[in-house]
């Protein structure tokens, strides 16, 4: 009996010991335990200032101001017979491009352009080359090519050229060799973030047009982290209900005297000049 008992006892404290060792284990972890969860990227707000007219048959692939003037850069799908790649000032009375570079559409698809130093540079779609002009002249000056499989947005720091190719990596060429400075590559909370576009460099930061989406995202140059994100989306509703043919939200130029930027979209009948606030 005295036998039993002891078994009894020694199974009791058995059945005990792990009853609490389970209960440690399903305890909750510390803080210091938890691993941290990445924090929500910023959110950039912004307000309608006002709209200006926008060719409708404008395939946009680069928006920028330049000497107080708008200009802007088109592709020309195969499939929109109506489109040209261009490149021209906008009269913000009509929409209408001033056209001032034209390439032969059947041989180039023109995207992004920036003006640095006196020269204007334009990339292309799938050629893997790029046209350099004169900013006052629009005489072409040369070419260029570059190590992406295809071109998309440009921008400039004030002394490399920036260029996006629907990836996640931001490449920086030198304007004079053509070079590969350096390839920047973009994450934010969740990872890479695919299909930059349209770029422009604005106090610091580059800013990005994600294409598919009315998401533009604020870029530590030094990092690749996305520090904020605008959503242009009820701009894009706006864009379609005015013209139902509207495509895809690209184009972002910011006026440094203004402190306002513009946007707009391809074959979109508006172009939305904007106030961003943090």
């Amino acid at each position: 009996m005295n036998r039993l008992k002891s078994v009894l006892q020694k199974s009791i404290l058995i059945f005990l010991g792990c009853s609490v060792l389970t209960a440690c284990n399903d305890a909750p972890k510390s803080s210091s335990e938890a691993k941290d969860s990445p924090a929500a990227t910023p959110v950039l707000h912004y307000t309608v200032v006002k709209t200006h007219p926008h060719d409708t048959n404008a395939f946009t692939e680069g928006l920028q101001m330049y000497d107080g003037k708008l200009y802007e850069s088109t592709g020309s799908p195969k499939e929109l017979p109506q489109t040209e790649s261009i490149v021209g000032e906008v009269d913000l009375s009509s929409g209408k491009i001033q056209t001032k570079v034209e390439l032969d559409r059947d041989q180039y698809f023109g995207e992004g352009i920036v003006f640095l130093k006196d020269k204007l540079y334009q990339l292309t779609y799938l050629s893997k080359k790029g046209f350099v002009y004169d900013a006052r002249t629009f005489k072409q000056l040369g070419t260029f090519t570059f190590p992406s499989k295809e071109g998309w947005g440009l921008t400039t720091d004030g002394t490399y050229l920036i260029m996006s190719d629907g990836t996640q990596n931001l490449t920086y060429l030198d304007p004079t060799t053509f070079t590969v400075v350096k390839v920047l590559t973009v994450t934010d909370e969740q990872g890479a973030v695919i299909n930059l576009n349209e770029l422009e460099y604005v106090k610091g930061y580059i800013y990005a047009n994600v294409y598919t989406t009315a998401t533009v995202v604020k870029i530590n140059p030094q990092t690749g982290q996305v520090m904020g994100k605008m959503d242009l989306s009820s701009l894009q509703q706006d864009a379609r209900t005015k013209y139902p043919q509207a495509l895809e939200m690209n184009g972002i130029a910011f006026d440094s005297t203004s402190g306002n930027w513009y946007v707009t979209g391809k074959l979109w009948s508006t172009i939305y000049e904007i106030k961003v606030t943090p």
